[in-house]
């Protein structure tokens, strides 16, 4: 018991002699805080004086400048018045000058422009009308043309409401073409295909065949206008029966010429196995391949092939290419055999090079012993004496070497005198 109480004892004086060292510890914290806080306090106020004192002499310094810029500002601003009244002045002073200068100016080119004017507008206006008149005349010519045309068509209608010359004139353009497109010797005219008939076909172009006889391909024009118009007529009037029924009769007159080219005309292995019929016009051409399936039909049934101005042009282009062709082949043996030819000449005209050179190289080898024997002669010479030049021409001549003497025994004779 008396143990622990000493021990308890002894606990309570180490916590209050603790307690006493915290106090002490404290105490002088405190004071250090309030040393650095008054330490600091005047720093502050050390540092908002001298901020003052700099801020008090950087806005005097300033102010002082603002002064002086407003002072000069001032200055420039009344010079600048200056100067500007006195030019305003000049200005206007300008002005008025150019402004009187500009009304004489203007007043004599007015009047130079209303005289001018006056006399162009008189003249314009007499040109003007002798144009006017001049046309006039001219629509009035043209009306006279246009009426003159007016009958010409209808002399046209009269022409094509004949068969006869219907036929003539598609006979006619497709000559044309196969003028423009072939050689004469390319095709034939009016050409019988067929030996126990008397038919003959207007055109056929003409294929290299078996041997010297050709082949031909019959090519004959066909001119259906009055179903055509018919139609065309229909479409105007907007008559959808009279439209059908016409193109009923186009087809047909199709057709039976069509047929009728292949009976007459189409006669292998004369002529090739189809034929071509020409439509001399775009439309009735068109009008024929927009019938549905009827082109086809006809190509397949009777074996013609139905042409336009433009198709059959092309088609010609064609051929005229595959005639070009053939004459190039029928031409190649020719110039192979030429080329041999001339090579058998190259050969003797090698055979001439040789020779030639041969003769040339003697020619050298002569002029290599001639200069040999010039030399010797000199080297001989060198101790004589030579004469004046006028004594030379009088004593010496050159003698010209005798007909068909070697040229080694041509040379200098004594002159007579």
């Amino acid at each position: 018991m008396m143990r622990s109480g000493v021990s308890l004892f002894m606990n309570t004086l180490l916590l209050a002699a603790a307690a006493a060292t915290i106090a002490t510890l404290a105490v002088l914290l405190w004071v250090s805080l309030r040393r650095l806080v008054d330490q600091t306090h005047s720093a502050a106020a050390t540092l908002r004086q001298e901020v003052t004192a700099a801020v008090t002499a950087h806005g005097t310094t300033q102010r002082q400048d603002l002064e002086a810029i407003r002072a000069q500002v001032e200055k420039l601003t009344e010079s600048n018045e200056a100067r500007i009244d006195a030019v305003r002045r000049t200005v206007d002073e300008r002005l008025r000058e150019i402004q009187a200068t500009s009304a004489r100016e203007l007043q004599e080119m007015r009047v130079t422009v209303d005289e001018k004017l006056q006399g162009t507008l008189t003249q314009r206006l007499g040109e003007s009308f002798a144009l006017v008149t001049e046309r006039l005349e001219q629509v009035h010519k043209g009306l006279g043309e246009m009426q003159t045309l007016a009958n010409g068509v209808g002399d046209l209608k009269k022409v094509f409401s004949n068969v006869k010359a219907r036929g003539g004139w598609g006979e006619v353009q497709l000559e044309t073409l196969l003028d423009q497109m072939l050689s004469p010797e390319q095709y034939e005219r009016n050409v019988v295909t067929k030996e126990m008939s008397r038919e003959s076909v207007e055109f056929a172009v003409k294929f290299p065949g078996r041997g010297d006889v050709p082949l031909l391909l019959p090519l004959d024009a066909k001119f259906p206008v009055e179903d055509y118009q018919q139609l065309l007529d229909a479409h105007d009037r907007g008559d959808a029966e009279a439209v059908e029924a016409a193109g009923r009769r186009l087809d047909g007159a199709v057709r039976n010429a069509a047929k009728t080219i292949r009976e007459k005309y189409v006669n292998p292995p004369v002529t090739t196995d189809f034929a071509i019929m020409f439509l001399p016009t775009e439309g009735l051409y068109a009008e024929v391949l927009r019938r549905p399936g009827l082109a086809e039909q006809i190509q397949r049934e009777s074996c013609v092939l139905i042409a336009g101005p433009t198709t059959l042009t092309a088609i010609l282009s064609s051929l005229q290419m595959g005639f070009r062709t053939l004459a190039i082949e029928k031409r190649s043996s020719e110039v192979w055999r030429l080329l041999e030819a001339v090579k058998t000449e190259f050969t003797k005209f090698g055979g001439v090079i040789e020779k030639v050179n041969r003769n040339l190289e003697t020619a050298r080898n002569q002029m290599d012993a001639l200069a040999t024997r010039t030399r010797v002669v000199s080297r001989k010479l060198r101790d004589v004496g030579e004469l004046p030049e006028a004594d030379a021409k009088l004593l010496l001549t050159l003698a010209p070497p005798a007909a068909g003497a070697d040229e080694e025994d041509a040379g200098w004779v004594e002159a007579q005198p």
